[in-house]
């Protein structure tokens, strides 16, 4: 700033050579008083120019935050492989993004207690993140994005790797009951709806359904972690990948970030190791 001042006050001096002792001169300042006005009046445009000053924080923490918090929100629980019946007119063999999802999954996620341990079934380890969700909306229809999808999803560029290919599965979100927090990816769309991008993206509240008003699914490992009933309510929130804390969510699954990171390391040292045995 004083620099910039200092510049203005040389710039109305250069060019008022002559306003001071010169009887010959042809300059408006006839007085040093004048003069004392112009110079004035230039620092004060010249602070106008100056832009206005950016605090960066010093917090580790964002000063806003990104994703708001959907609050009480009724929770239903569902699985893969879940059959049809009761308030589930639809079976859960494939998901709205894989046709065969429980089969890549590794079989059926039993949400019976007595055949689960450590937050997986006894009977096989997952293949895909047992820490999993769905939420009622689907951003792919016909193998084509809807006309929505690039306008409504916050993170759209960021995430597009070709037509058709889903920017939402896999994404990242926090599920919170009282004073814990469970992490789990977008895998299926419900309940009951498809479409709801005003909720999933915005400001309203979930539409009226069979499961009072769901508007969130969570698997058998949300459930336990949180320790929620059959129906239950919770808030949520979509959060980053580098915003996901250690936890068993970052342990199984060929589509689960951190597994694939795990794995892209090992096979790094791997490949390191073999080259400094050959040399």
């Amino acid at each position: 700033m004083r620099g910039l001042l200092a510049a203005c006050l040389s710039l109305a001096i250069a060019g008022a050579p002559k306003v001071f002792g010169d009887e010959q001169s042809t300059s408006p300042y006839a007085t040093a008083a004048d003069f004392a006005k112009y110079a004035m009046k230039l620092r004060e445009q010249a602070m106008l120019k100056v832009e206005p000053q950016v605090l960066i924080p010093t917090s580790s923490r964002p000063a806003v935050q990104r994703y708001p918090w959907k609050m009480n929100i009724v929770t239903t629980v569902f699985w893969v492989g879940e059959e049809a019946g009761g308030n589930n007119p639809v079976p859960n063999y494939k998901s709205s993004w894989d046709l065969n999802w429980t089969t890549n999954y590794g079989g059926a996620d039993t949400p019976d207690s007595s055949a689960r341990r450590n937050y997986i079934p006894v009977a096989f380890v997952p293949k895909q993140n047992p820490f999993y969700v769905a939420l009622p909306y689907n951003d792919v229809t016909h193998g084509q994005f809807k006309p929505e999808a690039p306008l409504v999803i916050p993170w759209f560029k960021q995430s597009y790797t070709g037509p058709g290919q889903s920017v939402c599965r896999n994404r990242w979100i926090a599920i919170r009951k009282g004073n814990r927090v469970c992490y789990a990816q977008w895998e299926d769309c419900g309940p009951f709806r498809t479409d709801h991008f005003q909720y999933v993206f915005g400001n309203e509240r979930p539409k009226p359904n069979l499961n009072h008003g769901a508007g969130l699914d969570v698997s058998p490992a949300v459930r336990e972690y949180l320790g929620l009933a059959p129906t239950d309510v919770t808030d949520w929130q979509f959060v980053e990948v580098r915003d996901v804390p250690p936890g068993p969510w970052r342990s199984y699954g060929d589509n689960n970030h951190f597994v694939i990171a795990r794995r892209q390391s090992e096979q790094r040292v791997a490949a390191g190791g073999s080259g400094a045995a050959k040399k």
